[in-house]
């Protein structure tokens, strides 16, 4: 073969890089939040009182029934909470939250309200999957039996907190109660967290106490503008009553003197 030859022979073609699929993490497991109204009601409870604790905190991320993705590119692997609490996140919109997006930084604590068709053996699992995938307090609560658990990171690894009344949290500073069987979640500053029914009570409790103190106060302001004016209507007849004594005490005939002061 010529030279010639040899310098326009075509390059063999190298085949395409095969492109690396996507990975998908769906925003949903097509499971309900809730199974009944109590358990619905205490994840909301638990889910707004957390996030109006730290309402004010640029670096707190709180979610209520949101998707948790530890592990990058198996999505396979997940949970969802029914309340979660990352320190050094953002808050903000999520549709699912997925771990190696958010500076690799896991949910340091979660919470679990438990519905009737909840197995044991479905609760042991979370908690073996919260322990693994370092969850720092873990919290499970059973409405229909009163029961109220928690699990702290300790050496690494999930330890029971005994007893859990009274309980503080030292990462939310919270303070965990049972009223019967009843949860009670008080803020650090003694306040309880409430349902938004509460919420929506006690607002309505101190609009009308606002108005019936702005009641009180305008009737305060009348009856003070009242006494006013009747004091000065009893000094200026007080005052007449004196220059008319002077005026008849000077000699001056009595109905002249009212005349002369405008009271007759």
């Amino acid at each position: 073969m010529t030279a010639t030859a040899l310098a326009t022979s075509p390059t063999p073609l190298r085949p395409l890089p095969t492109p690396t699929p996507e990975v998908i993490y769906p925003d949903s497991d097509g499971k309900p939040m809730a199974d009944n109204t109590r358990q619905f009601d205490y994840i909301v409870m638990i889910e707004g009182g957390l996030a109006a604790l730290f309402a004010d905190r640029p670096d707190v991320f709180v979610a209520g029934d949101l998707l948790w993705y530890p592990v990058e590119g198996n999505p396979a692997i997940c949970a969802a909470p029914d309340a979660m609490v990352v320190f050094g996140r953002p808050p903000g919109y999520r549709g699912s939250y997925i771990q190696h997006r958010e500076a690799g930084i896991a949910p340091q604590v979660v919470f679990e309200v438990l519905s009737p068709c909840n197995s044991r053996k479905e609760m042991n699992r979370k908690l073996k999957f919260y322990e693994q995938y370092g969850i720092q307090e873990y919290y499970e609560y059973d409405p229909d039996h009163g029961v109220l658990k928690g699990w702290q990171r300790r050496a690494g690894v999930f330890q029971p907190i005994l007893p859990m009344e009274g309980w503080i949290s030292p990462l939310l500073g919270i303070r965990f109660s049972l009223e019967g069987t009843d949860l009670v979640l008080y803020r650090p500053d003694g306040r309880r967290f409430e349902t938004f029914v509460e919420l929506e009570q006690r607002a309505e409790m101190q609009r009308r106490h606002a108005e019936a103190e702005s009641r009180r106060a305008e009737r305060e302001r009348q009856r003070a503008e009242t006494e006013r004016r009747q004091g000065h209507e009893e000094g200026l007849q007080q005052g007449l009553q004196q220059a008319l004594d002077r005026l008849i005490a000077s000699g001056i005939d009595p109905d002249q003197a009212r005349r002369l002061l405008g009271l007759a």
